[in-house]
């Protein structure tokens, strides 16, 4: 089992960043993806980016904007977002498939206004 944990949402102007990182209870193989999700009201949780130390994957809406990064040391991921648009407005979610088993954090609220 493993509790993650998210922080660095919050309320910025269109154009600016964010930066969210999420920390693990415990440690993560390398090789087993972390990532962010997002998710609005109304509508399915979406993949925004996930990486392992070959391979980093993002969203089309968010590619050359956000940025995804690990260190396996600290247990952590965190997700670098520039150029902020107001639809990138959601609930951000930490993700690991363990297994059989799949964990999420508890969310963090990014908005983003024109």
């Amino acid at each position: 089992q493993v509790q993650l944990v998210e922080s660095g949402g919050g309320l910025v102007q269109a154009g600016g960043s964010l930066r969210l990182s999420c920390v693990a209870s415990r440690a993560i193989g390398s090789v087993i993806p972390m990532g962010w999700y997002r998710q609005t009201p109304g509508k399915e949780r979406e993949l925004v980016a996930s990486m392992t130390t070959r391979m980093r994957n993002y969203a089309d809406a968010v590619r050359g904007r956000f940025t995804i990064s690990r260190d396996n040391a600290k247990n952590t991921i965190t997700l670098q977002m520039n150029s902020l648009k107001p639809e990138d407005t959601a609930t951000y979610y930490c993700h690991v498939r363990l297994g059989p088993n799949t964990y999420w954090g508890q969310g963090t609220q990014v908005t983003v206004s024109p």
